[in-house]
């Protein structure tokens, strides 16, 4: 008889059998061990890192690349979300009236169903998705705040503040706050208007070019004069309008308000607009997230305090003086505050305030 277990072991046709056997088991084992699906996180580079938890987290003070070097999958990670903050505009300076606040620059922010484990996008969640990775690298654009006026710019707008970019989603620059002879413009939130009432230097629009959800807010009004007063408006800030004062004693119009987002782990404000001016009358307070606060002017003896700028920023805006407008804080999107002008009894040529630079943040699951 046969030796039937000899040749099972021995034949050629059963050892080739035998081996893709082993192998095909070999690689069901490596697949397992490797999550199965294959699930894979988003690897990159760019700008300062930081981590949280699970999380990284890419802050762009200045102009650079996020560069990607793994897409990521489903069952890891391969979107990122994202905030990004435009520059803000500079104030405006009057003549015999104040200067209107600098609108704030444009910020867009995602839902944070990307990266989780931190506060909802104040701006609602759709359509602002997060993002996907694929096609990278990126280059990304931090918009430079705009330049401040004067002094010896007597009468003349604020400007506005330049664009910050990431992948798809662009945020425009603040708008110019008015002067006492120039209009105000929009952007990611308008510049405040001037209080002459002939003709009258209306306050810029926000939101423009508009998305949704908005960008940003409009500039609040000036008052026009009554008793020798003139405040001027407060530029729009991210969260809130600028305003327009109920009456003509007032200070200044203050910035409006920029809206609280907690990507980075800080819980910051980003995006407050600068504030209005007062002829005679004190300067109004910076709209929190960096805006600026305004000057003011009373006689050259006594000039009234300046105003406050608005705080909870990567850094706090320099402080209005009796002459001079506080700048946007660096890296906030804050529009800077307004002047009054050199005409007599102001105390003296003054400089508006100069808008604040923006920022781009990007954040994603890494493990």
């Amino acid at each position: 008889m046969r030796d039937l277990k000899n040749k099972l072991t021995s034949s050629k046709n059963t050892k080739n059998i035998q081996s893709r056997k082993g192998k095909s088991f070999g690689y069901q084992v490596l697949g397992f061990g490797a999550g199965g699906a294959g699930a894979k996180f988003v690897t990159a580079t760019g700008g300062t890192i930081t981590e949280s938890g699970d999380f990284k987290i890419h802050t762009f003070t200045g102009p650079g690349t996020f560069a990607v070097s793994c897409e990521g999958s489903e069952a890891g990670s391969s979107t990122v979300d994202y905030l990004v903050v435009a520059g803000g505009a500079s104030g405006g300076i009057g003549n015999t009236a104040g200067g209107a606040g600098g609108g704030a620059g444009g910020v867009r922010v995602s839902p944070g169903t990307a990266s989780g484990c931190w506060t909802a996008s104040p701006l609602g969640s759709s359509p602002a998705v997060a993002l996907p990775v694929s096609g990278g690298p990126f280059s990304i654009t931090v918009g430079a705040g705009a330049a401040s006026r004067g002094p010896g710019a007597n009468g003349q707008a604020g400007q506005g503040g330049s664009v910050s970019t990431f992948s798809s989603i662009t945020s425009a620059g603040g708008g110019a706050g008015a002067g006492h002879d120039c209009a105000s413009s929009s952007g990611g939130s308008g510049g405040g208007g001037s209080p002459i009432s002939g003709p009258v230097r209306p306050a810029g629009s926000g939101n423009t070019p508009p998305v949704n959800p908005s960008q940003g807010n409009p500039g609040g009004t000036g008052r026009p004069s009554a008793g020798g007063k003139y405040p001027a408006g407060g530029g729009g800030g991210s969260a809130a309008a600028g305003t327009q004062q109920g009456n003509n004693t007032s200070p200044g119009g203050p910035g409006g308000a920029g809206h609280q987002i907690n990507i980075d782990t800080n819980n910051y404000y980003w995006g407050g607009g600068g504030a209005g001016s007062g002829y005679g009358i004190a300067g109004g307070n910076g709209g929190i997230g960096g805006g600026g606060g305004g000057s003011a002017s009373g006689t050259e003896n006594a000039p009234a305090p300046g105003g406050a700028g608005g705080g909870s920023a990567i850094n706090t805006p320099p402080a209005a003086t009796s002459v001079n407008g506080g700048a946007g804080a660096t890296n906030s999107g804050g529009g800077g505050g307004g002047a009054v002008g050199g005409g007599p009894g102001m105390g003296g040529p003054g400089t508006s305030g100069a808008g604040g630079s923006g920022i781009v943040i990007i954040r994603y699951k890494f493990q």
